[in-house]
């Protein structure tokens, strides 16, 4: 099967690369930390209006997730809540240091991953993201990931889900009291046992037909669903 050119949606060539995985000791060094942040995200009350609950919810078609970099915290904990036991697959690199994430993510909240190049949604990525899909499963898209700018949307963040015929789902996530980590995209830590306001909106395959319309306006939608502060 060939990947996606990111530029223009065309099948390119792909090319091999090595997947990296861990196994054995390294994977139990996880556990622990893997605990902690399934316990911490439990704790977390989330705060539903009932429209977004029924979008969150969505079983008929899988989805296309589409979450800011900085709320990840959150991606487990809506996929433990809302959507399993359809299982949703996130971009995660091929290198050693997504190894670690795979496996991290599993241990967490049961998330598989797709590898690849996470480079501006590069055609490695697009291949493993739309494969899955096409397989029945939801997705996950960090648009503005994994180096931002923060709230920089790719326009490739459309070019799955426009291949797939799956809908688009804006996440949102509104933090009550949470840290702010010195990263590049200021990577928001919920409080435990804090309130988070979820919202979401649905944006209907149709609707990608112009990639950098859609775009532009997806980067709207989710810098609205995602105020921006330093709750403390």
């Amino acid at each position: 099967m060939h990947a996606l050119n990111p530029a223009t949606d065309q099948p390119v060539p792909s090319q091999t690369k090595p997947v990296h995985a861990i196994t054995g000791w390294r994977r139990l060094l996880l556990w622990p930390l893997a605990l902690l942040v399934r316990w911490w995200g439990m704790t977390l009350r989330f705060e539903t209006a009932p429209d977004d609950l029924r979008n969150y919810t969505k079983r008929d078609v899988p989805v296309a997730f589409a979450l800011w970099h900085n709320r990840l915290f959150l991606a487990s904990e809506i996929y433990r809540r809302y959507r399993r036991p359809r299982p949703l697959y996130a971009l995660i690199s091929a290198s050693k240091d997504g190894a670690m994430l795979t496996a991290f993510f599993a241990m967490v909240g049961g998330m598989q991953a797709a590898r690849g190049s996470s480079s501006g949604l590069g055609r490695e990525a697009a291949n493993a993201l739309v494969e899955a899909q096409r397989a029945g499963h939801d997705i996950g898209i960090t648009p503005d990931g994994p180096r931002g700018p923060c709230y920089d949307l790719k326009p490739g963040a459309v070019i799955v889900p426009r291949r797939t015929g799956a809908p688009v789902l804006l996440v949102g996530g509104e933090f009550t009291s949470a840290w702010r980590l010195k990263s590049w995209d200021r990577f928001y830590l919920p409080k435990p046992f804090s309130h988070v306001r979820m919202r979401c909106e649905l944006i209907e395959n149709e609707e990608l037909a112009d990639r950098d319309a859609a775009a532009a306006r997806i980067r709207l939608r989710l810098l609205a669903l995602n105020p921006d502060n330093d709750a403390v």
